[in-house]
Formats: structure tokens, sequence, C-alpha cells
């Protein structure tokens, strides 16, 4: 099955599931772009309902491919920063990285974004993970029994992108001025984070900038404690945990590297690669 017949397969058993879709779906151009968008737009939206064999086995094939394309990074290649050697600044996107884990900054449903297409990290790494992390997450929340709450972590298989875990976590969310509540609750979400992927024998993990972007937490302070709550849990639990701080935007990937001091040689070396 190639490109076209897959794209063509899947959003039409999707719009089957959700034919209120329709109507739209059919002003949508026929190009495989344009194809793809709407697929994308679809798995978004789609509610928790059962799995078909079929429509996992052509969309794995189809984002399987689609990794490649982009191209995988190779977090253990990633050079260290002059200042430590397990810490590493990364600028790109994160669902490329092949690492042991990735960090999701979810909201307190752990399902995912449903706005279709939308920009945050959240919606890019269950739209190429598949709907299978969207199923996972829900069995945690079932079993839990409440909405997660801010500053814990959750972990799952990373299905379809590189690395072989997503931990999930909620990060504060910014009203007017910041607090030590808000600062003590991110650093949480590091710390769980961190304390979960060791229990799962994870020995690379890569943070997002959490909280910074639709929760409003400004840039730099959050950027201040991640560093400083990693390099606290490194030199208290003895953990030779490699961490990746993954940036996206010019502003955060420049205050990482005054952070951390790191070396502009070699950190222009992996931008984006």
């Amino acid at each position: 099955m190639n490109r076209r017949e897959q794209l063509q397969y899947l959003n039409q058993f999707l719009l089957a599931e959700m034919p209120q879709f329709q109507e739209q779906a059919d002003a949508v151009p026929d190009d495989n772009i344009s194809q793809r968008r709407l697929l994308r737009s679809l798995m978004n939206v789609r509610p928790l309902w059962p799995l078909s064999p079929d429509f996992l086995n052509i969309q794995d094939a189809l984002l399987s491919a689609e990794a490649l394309e982009k191209g995988i990074v190779d977090a253990d290649r990633l050079p260290p920063v002059s200042s430590d050697s397990r810490l590493a600044i990364w600028q790109g996107d994160i669902t490329r990285l092949r690492t042991d884990a990735i960090v999701d900054a979810d909201n307190s449903a752990l399902l995912g974004c449903f706005v279709p297409c939308h920009g945050c990290i959240d919606n890019a790494i269950h739209t190429f993970s598949g709907v299978q992390l969207r199923s996972a997450c829900a069995e945690l929340m079932r079993q839990q029994g409440h909405e997660e709450q801010t500053g814990s972590a959750k972990i799952t298989p990373a299905y379809n992108l590189p690395c072989k875990y997503v931990l999930h976590t909620v990060g504060p969310i910014i009203r007017g001025r910041v607090t030590k509540k808000d600062k003590d609750l991110l650093a949480a979400c590091y710390r769980s984070c961190l304390n979960l992927a060791e229990q799962n024998g994870v020995r690379s993990i890569a943070f997002c900038c959490i909280s910074t972007g639709e929760f409003h937490f400004p840039n730099r302070e959050a950027a201040e404690i991640a560093v400083e709550t990693v390099q606290k849990y490194r030199k208290e639990s003895g953990s030779q945990i490699k961490v990746i701080f993954n940036v996206f935007k010019e502003i955060d990937y420049n205050i990482y590297r005054e952070l951390l001091a790191a070396d502009r040689t070699s950190e222009k070396r992996v931008r984006n690669v």
C-alpha cells in the first residue's frame, strides 16, 4: 500500500466513525499534504473508541515511514554541554529523538490535545505516536479514578515514536504573577519524571519546556527551575541518567545555553540536525 492509499484508507475509516466531519473532509484538496493534515485532524478529535487492528497496522506503517523521512536524532550522539557530560541541549522536534523517554506536557485529563492540528507539544506527541497513546492514557486515568494532579507524572509506551517511553506530566498554569506554589509545582514535574524514569530503567530522558507554552510560565524562570531541579536531583541521588533539554523556540535555546554555560560551537552542530 503506497502513501496515497494509506491516507485514503485511514481517512475513510475515521470518517466512517465520525460522519459529522464528512462535509468538511470533502472540501479538503486531494493532494497528499492536505489529506495528511486531514488525517491528523481526525486523529486529534477521535474519541476513545475501540481500536481496529487493520487501522492500527496501516497507521503504524505510515507513522514509522514518516519518522524515517523526518530523520531520527540519536540522543546518545548529542554532544554534552561543556559544564556537564550528562546534560545536552537540542533545538528541534522532540518527536524525532531516539532516547529512552521524552516528556509530554499534558493537561489534567491526560488524554492529549483534541484541537485539530494544534501547535502544542501534546498534540504533536499524540499525533506521531498514534491513536494508541490516547487509549493508554485513558486506561491510566480509569485505573486512577481522577484527573492527574499538577506536578505528578505517568509513563506509557511511545508506540510509533523513536523513543521507548512517553512520560506525561501536568505543569502549573500561570494566571497573573508566578507564585512560590507555581515554582514548587514546576520543580515537582521534573522530580516526578526523573523518579519515574529511574524506576523504569530509563537511561536518557528529553524534557520539553514544561508549562512555558499554553500554560504561560515565563521562559527564563521555567528554565532556571528545570536546570536547578535536574542538577539537584542528580547530585542528591547519584543518578547517571542523561538529560536532554529539548527546546523549540530560539528564546529557550539561548536561555538554556546561558544557564548551562554551553559551548556555542558544540551546540551549533546539533541544532535541528
